[in-house]
């Protein structure tokens, strides 16, 4: 029996080098194919634009980490080890399709972000404020940025 487990992807972040790259979506579904390999598919609907990033790799094999959040906006963001495996022309869009897996360690990401700001400084209003703020646009943590 085969099992598939689809999700909405939110957003999606190639990690390179020491830049995160936020790709504008149209559209997007992730999709756990359940199996031994612990593989997913992934595609997502770009403008046009924006397919040229992913039309350098395509088919080439060259793994690439992206950080996809899934479901809900507020979810943490989930890391994944992918290839390019197309990128198609649809109308005014671009499918970008990936394979690739799930990496295992998945950090807390609203703890080391509040652990962060307090190192900061920041404490009551301002503390509560930045951090409801960052939680909605999910900025690169410093301890992440050393890891990349």
């Amino acid at each position: 029996m085969i099992r598939l487990k689809t999700f909405k992807m939110m957003s999606m972040t190639v990690i390179q080098e020491d830049q995160n790259i936020s790709i504008p979506l149209i559209d997007g579904i992730i999709i756990n194919q359940e199996n031994s390999h612990r593989s997913w598919i992934i595609e997502m609907y770009v403008d046009k634009k924006d397919s040229t990033f992913f039309e350098k790799f395509e088919g080439t094999g060259e793994v690439m980490e992206v950080k996809i959040v899934i479901s809900y906006p507020e979810n943490e963001p989930a890391s994944f080890e992918v290839a390019v495996y197309s990128v198609k022309k649809i109308g005014d869009y671009v499918s970008v399709l990936f394979k690739g897996t799930l990496k295992r360690i998945r950090r807390k990401y609203a703890e080391q972000l509040l652990a962060e700001l307090i190192t900061e400084g920041l404490s009551g209003e301002a503390l509560v404020t930045r951090f409801e703020k960052d939680m909605r646009n999910r900025p690169q943590l410093k301890k992440d940025s050393a890891n990349v």
